[in-house]
This record gives C-alpha cells, structure tokens and sequence, in this order.
C-alpha cells in the first residue's frame, strides 16, 4: 500500500493533529483545483474577450453550480457509507459502494446534462440577462454539459479515495488538470497556432477534456488499490447514499437558483453590476476553498470515529479542524477588506467592473467567518449521517436573500443585495453551531 492511500482506521489513532493537516492540506488544495476550472474561464475570457463574456460565464456558472451541487450528493453520501465501511474494518464493502456511486453519477450526470440542454435557453431569460450575455452563456453551457456525466463520475472517484483517507491521490489528479486547463483554455478561445478559434466554447471545452481525462485516470488507479468494485457494486447503498447526500445537495442547488433570481436584480445596475456579482462570487471562494477542504477533512474524521466508537475523538477532530480554518479564513476576511480592487482586477480592467466587485468583497469579508462554522460543521454533521435539519435550516436562510435583496436593492442599491448575501451567510453559521453543540447528530443511523 502506498504511503498516501491510508490502511482502514488510519483516522482513528495516534494524534490528532497530524493527522487532520494529512487531510485538510490535499484537500485544500484539491478544492483549490475544483475552483480554479471556473476561474481559469472566467479571467482568460474576461481578459481576451470582455465584460460580456466574463458575465456570461458567470451566469452560466450558476447551473454549473446546480450541476456540481448534485454531482456532490453522491460524493457526500460515498464518503458517510465508505469512510463508516473503513472504520468498521470493511474495506471491499467500501469498494463495492463505491462502484454503485460512480455507475449511478455517471447515469445521473447523462440526465442532468441532458436537461441543462434542454433548458438552457430557459435559464437565461430567467435571469433577464442581456441578449449578448445569453448568446455567449448559451455557448458556454452547452458546450460544459456534454462533459458533465464524466465531472459526476470524478465526484465519486474523489470520495472513495478520502474516505478511505487518501486526498492526495484526487489532488494530484485534478492538480494535472488545472495545468492543462491553463494552457488549452487561451489556444482554444483565441485559436492559436493549429487550434480553432472557439470563444467562450474553448473554455467550456478545456474543462471538460480535462475533467474527464482526470475521472478515467482515477478509476484506473482506484481499481488498482482495491478502492472500487465496478463489478460487483453494492446497490443497496445508494439509496443510503442519496438520503445522507441530498439534503446538502439540495441546499446546493436552491442556493444556486437564488443567485439565478438575485441576477434579476442585479441586471437592474447594468452589464458591469452583473459581471461583478460573478467576479465577486469567485472570490469569495478564496475563503471557502480553504473551508470546504477543512469540511471534507471533518467529514472523513467524524465518519470512521464514529464507525470506530470513538464520539469524543470525533468531537475534538471537528474542534481543531475549526480552529486551523480560521487561521486560513481570518486573512481572507481581512484582504477583502484592505485590498479588494487588486483581487477583482485579477479579471478585468473594466472600472466600473472593479468598483463594483470591490464593494460585494468588501461587505461579504465579514461573512467568512460565519462560513467556516457553517462549512466545516456541515461537513462534520454529514460525516455522522445527520444533514436534513442543517439543510432546511440553510433553505430557509438562503431563501430569506430574495425578498430581503428586493427590499434592500430600492434605498441601498448594490449594497443592499451584497448586505443580504453577507447576513444571511453569518446567521447559516450560527445555526451549524447550534445543530452541533445539541448533540443530536450522535444518535443517526448510516
């Protein structure tokens, strides 16, 4: 066994510390990868092409969002059943889950996409964006949904690996992608040398070539290491799956359809308001990849301890996981606040773009410490099997963003949608903290 791919119940001895870094370190950085496809798009088509384009594939980012959000049900329920297998001491009963969840995402992404397809003109005029930002985000997404079956199966392959408590093998695998999507993304759009001239097609295109390639690699790797069993999947665990996953999901996707609806609002301000809503957007996710790696790593941890019988083990994992985001998050909040043109430049030289972005980062820096709560114990309570109150919860509170960035948008204008989006984010926190601390969570059944 090779020294990253850790033996089952290699989350449930020795110190604690340690241990936690070998988790959140690679999954950090493997979240870093996730976020850097849409980045990589959004700067290479903000720089070569324009302020339209830069909207478009921030609109369209919104169902790429619902895509990912879905895709994400199965990786978070594969990663309760298998990490729970492991700490029971079951290792080929977490193989042959996880060759039931990556068969199922892969059937799950062909409806998906096909749908997306379908509805793609639908969308945007939901959205009430100009008729030049639907054009270009029409190209974008379609051309992203033909890739979306394989970004599902890579979802799946990412969870057998860390439940069975290796996050350094997913990174390296979607760190090789991001390297590849530097480069084929300004070929592709600007059709240089030997490559066509694509536009906002290219970057799609880059994405999902690398993505793809990415999932072929891992089941490659993962059947080797007896990590999945394709041929003998375990489909009893789906539904085990699909009922621990979806309410995170699910939150996923509602949260996604606000950010449709609150670009109605937002196109109100013009082309410019509504670049900076997605630049802004991606930003903001500076913080939450250091959050969502730090969840990943509590949700494993809280897994195989509890599967071990070890619930004080799990609490103090969950813990010190807060505590080493917050070394993270903290500076974050702090650079949204001191230095925000230089990030929202980072896309655009558009000054109006740059006004606006600096104003959605500066209000939405105090949201990231309600975030690393709301996060990292969401991925905890997920680990223990216990996700639907945390999610109504959050529904509600994300849902609030609507009719308080209608009220707000009338007096404050941008500010008021931007204020919405940080308040309701603190008090999503709050709420996980509460969820937590009650204990409840001890007692579910996966």
């Amino acid at each position: 066994m090779t020294a990253s791919a850790a033996p089952a119940g290699a989350l449930t001895i020795g110190p604690l510390r340690p241990v936690i870094l070998r988790l959140a370190v690679p999954a950090v950085a493997m979240m870093a990868c996730h976020f850097c496809f849409n980045l990589i798009d959004s700067i290479w088509v903000g720089r070569l092409i324009g302020p339209a384009a830069l909207a478009a594939v921030s609109t369209a980012g919104f169902y790429i969002w619902i895509l990912l959000s879905l895709g994400e049900m199965v990786e978070v329920g594969l990663i309760a059943v298998a990490a729970r297998r492991h700490g029971e001491g079951r290792p080929d009963a977490a193989a042959r889950a996880a060759g039931a969840a990556v068969l199922y995402a892969l059937a799950a992404g062909v409806v998906v996409s096909s749908l997306g397809i379908i509805l793609t003109d639908s969308l945007f005029r939901l959205m009430t964006v100009p008729p030049d930002v639907a054009r270009l985000g029409h190209e974008y997404l379609t051309t992203w949904l033909i890739g979306g079956p394989l970004v599902f199966g890579f979802f799946a392959i990412e969870a057998a690996f860390r439940a069975a408590g290796d996050t350094r093998t997913p990174f390296l695998l979607l760190a090789g992608s991001v390297v590849l999507s530097i480069t084929l993304d300004p070929l592709l759009i600007a059709g240089i040398g030997p490559f066509p001239r694509l536009g906002v097609e290219g970057a799609a295109t880059a994405s999902v070539m690398v993505r793809g390639g990415g999932f072929l690699i891992g089941v490659g790797i993962a059947l080797k290491r007896g990590l999945l069993r394709v041929s003998a999947p375990d489909w009893r665990t789906v539904p085990t799956m699909l009922r621990v996953g979806a309410p995170m999901s699910l939150a996923g996707v509602l949260l996604s359809l606000v950010y449709m609806w609150l670009t109605r609002f937002t196109s109100r301000f013009g082309t410019p308001a509504l670049a900076a809503l997605g630049v802004g957007h991606k930003v903001e996710g500076l913080g939450f990849i250091a959050i969502t790696g730090f969840a990943l790593s509590a949700a494993a941890l809280v897994g195989q301890n509890l599967g071990a019988r070890q619930e004080e083990r799990a609490r103090h994992a969950v813990r010190l996981t807060v505590l080493y985001c917050l070394v993270a998050t903290v500076p974050t909040a702090i650079a949204f606040v001191v230095a925000p043109e230089a990030l929202v430049r980072l896309f655009t030289s558009d000054p109006a773009v740059i006004e606006d972005g600096s104003l959605y980062l500066r209000i939405i820096a105090f949201a990231q410490i309600g975030q690393t709560f709301e996060i990292v114990l969401e991925g905890a309570l997920a680990g223990a099997g216990y996700t639907f109150w945390p999610m109504a919860a959050g529904t509600v509170l994300t849902f609030l963003r609507i009719p308080l960035a209608a009220w707000w948008a009338g007096p404050l204008g941008l500010f008021g949608i931007w204020l919405a989006l940080s308040l309701t984010a603190i008090a999503r926190g709050v709420a996980n903290t509460l969820f937590w601390l009650s204990g409840t969570w001890r007692h579910q059944e996966v």
